[in-house]
């Protein structure tokens, strides 16, 4: 699980009372100060004014995380993934590995016990250095003694810079099954002498600030755990932690809380609100704690993001429109009941009214303001106010539709991905039925990520489950029509998660798709694949045109702040290739081959009962489609 750049830590044994930091030209003397007449300067920038302006996260960050434990422990490919992981999110870092210091910086030391005592204080100098300057510095040594991890504690203590003492606790046996570099395997056979764990002592830390053991654990859940104290001591925005934030009581609290919600105040939600509160409570839109406060709101529509702890892409607001009449019900309450068909769902704590300007929202949202839009139709209908504040969802929001096993959350995706062993997951959204040639894309995609080394790439083919427009496919025969997409083998089930996204679609375009790809990454996606007009629809008006231009959303999805941990992969155009019989990218060379099936070509052969060209769609598939489309005809 772990490919550690492994140290040459050979360390010769301290005998016979001999210690070198009492001989000449030991590590004592390298600490003396020799030269005279030296005064530190003080920099015109402030630690403040840095932060300020280095990374694209504000605020000061710059610290050391000490990485220390056994060689093949696992430090450095932790500490590098960390790196990684940080400077994704906008947060400087640079990671300092003992191979890498060996080469350069310290290449005139040896292994003599003043050698490595002397390379470890000039690593704690220079992480000291890359610390004020507000980088995170990741210093990856096995430094084995408590001495000198704590010198370059007190180096960055004595300068008011934090430092985090990470013990990467790989048991020896593990380490040695590793032995990345076969350098065990030589200590065991007494060719390299003094090498630490074998011959040499490594000295647990005393109280370091975070233990993690390796064992049966992913990369990535080592970084978590650190980024996660990162957040705690305030280094990191809560934005940089992946952690889900689930808004529903648990099972042990349940009862107490519905024995709340019944006696406090109450307003009824439409099943549109209840989808979106479903979304909140499940942690979809991590880091909202409930429906959007106005601060929240104005960050949203102008900036579509959230900035107040760090920078999380939210392109489409979550708010709860309520009348006027239900506001001056509830008018001083310091907790109310949401519900819906009478059942209490959820408690909204410390409420805040305040405007629902629609025209205003909808023109930023949607870039216009025409009830021939559906979802604009509905924002029109709704309250003239909006209410947002902290929520308890009183237990898991179900539907009983039958479809409820497919709704999973974000932790109990991320827990099947974990159970698959995937080393990378790309999800694709969609709210139409597959046809061959998203198949195409699909299995395209898992072929890219394999040829750059991911051992085990999953798919989450995520439908949209919540509101759509009425003459979209429903979702119980598009999950029928997916299912049967995969029973035939056309996608693999061994690799694919068949999920259902729960949130409504808006028809928003590019704002949109923003939302789809961020939620995507509660689940621990790191590939998005976006497709030609993501969430988008055809103008209500005269003459014939889509609201939004076909390509935008992926080139927005490319530049959208917030998102730079997820890698976008281009929709390439399918189409059906009459010579192959197949779905097939498209090749403008030979563009008489192809031909463009398009969604009405596709609805009118399902409705008169006649067969697709071969290959175009699974026939299972097909059949699912067609019955759902002659019913409507019978109809």
């Amino acid at each position: 699980m772990f490919t550690s750049m492994l140290e040459g830590n050979m360390k010769p044994y301290r005998q016979n009372g001999f210690d070198p930091k009492n001989e000449p030209g030991s590590a004592k003397h390298h600490n003396d100060q020799k030269a005279t007449n030296v005064f530190a300067q003080k920099h015109n920038v402030s630690r403040t004014k840095r932060g300020e302006v280095l990374g694209s996260r504000g605020g000061f960050r710059g610290c050391t995380i000490w990485f220390t434990g056994l060689s093949g422990a696992g430090k450095t490919t932790i500490s590098f993934a960390l790196e990684e992981y940080l400077v994704a999110r906008g947060i400087p870092a640079y990671g300092l590995d003992g191979d890498n210091v060996r080469t350069g910086l310290n290449k005139n030391l040896g292994f003599a016990p003043e050698d490595r005592e002397e390379n470890i204080r000039r690593v704690a100098e220079v992480g000291k250095l890359f610390a004020d300057s507000g980088v995170v510095a990741l210093c990856s040594f096995v430094s084995p003694y408590n001495n000198d991890r704590e010198l370059a504690r007190q180096l960055h203590k004595s300068v008011g810079l934090p430092f985090f003492e990470i013990h990467v606790a790989t048991s020896l046996e593990e380490c040695e099954k590793r032995d990345v570099k076969g350098l065990y395997k030589k200590a065991r056979a007494g060719i390299i002498k003094g090498f630490t764990g074998i011959d040499q002592p490594y000295e647990i830390p005393v109280n370091p600030e975070v233990t993690i053991n390796t064992e049966n654990r992913t990369v990535d859940d080592c970084v978590q755990q650190i980024v996660e104290i990162l957040q705690e001591n305030d280094i990191v925005p809560r934005s940089a932690v992946e952690k889900v934030i689930d808004l529903t009581v648990s099972e042990a609290n349940l009862p107490k809380a519905i024995e709340e919600a019944e006696k406090l105040p109450s307003v009824e939600i439409t099943k549109l609100d209840c989808q979106w509160l479903q979304v909140l409570g499940e942690g979809w839109a991590t880091p909202l704690t409930g429906f959007m406060r106005e601060r929240e709101y104005l960050q949203c529509q102008h900036f579509n993001c959230l900035l107040d702890d760090g920078v999380t892409n939210q392109s489409v607001p979550i708010v709860l429109p309520i009348s006027t009449e239900d506001k001056e019900k509830l008018a001083g309450c310091k907790q109310f009941t949401l519900r819906y068909n009478g059942v209490a769902k959820a408690i909204i704590r410390d409420p805040e009214f305040y405007e629902h300007r629609k025209e205003e929202r909808c023109a930023r949202q949607f870039g216009m303001f025409n009830d021939g839009h559906p979802y604009i139709k509905m924002i029109n209908d709704s309250g003239d106010w909006l209410v947002g504040g902290d929520v308890d969802v009183l237990g898991r929001i179900l539907w009983n539709d039958g479809l409820d096993q497919y709704r999973l959350t974000p932790n109990q995706l991320r827990a099947q991905f974990r159970e698959m062993h995937a080393d990378a997951v790309f999800a694709f959204q969609l709210r139409n039925p597959v046809h061959n040639g998203h198949a195409l894309l699909m299995n395209d995609c898992k072929r890219q990520l394999v040829e750059r080394g991911f051992k085990k790439p999953v798919l989450l083919l995520h439908p949209l489950g919540g509101w759509t427009k009425d003459d979209d496919v429903p979702l119980s025969v598009r999950m029928e029509q997916h299912k049967a997409i995969m029973d035939e083998g056309v996608l693999d089930p061994e690799s694919t998660v068949l999920a259902i996204f729960p949130s409504p679609m808006m028809y928003a375009g590019p704002t949109e798709v923003q939302w789809h790809a961020k939620a995507r990454m509660s689940t621990g996606a790191n590939f998005y694949i976006v497709g030609r007009d993501p969430a988008g629809m055809p103008h209500p008006d005269p003459p014939k045109r889509d609201i939004y231009e076909p390509t935008h959303g992926g080139k927005v999805l490319r530049m959208a702040p917030g998102l730079t941990q997820l890698e976008i992969i281009p929709f390439k155009v399918a189409a059906y290739d009459m010579k192959a019989k197949a779905m097939a990218f498209f090749d403008p060379h030979r563009k008489e081959d192809f031909d463009f099936i398009s969604g009405t070509r596709m609805r009118g052969l399902a409705r008169s009962g006649e067969l697709p060209p071969d290959g175009f769609m699974a026939p299972k598939a097909w059949t699912v489609l067609a019955n759902y489309y002659q019913s409507l005809t019978a109809k």
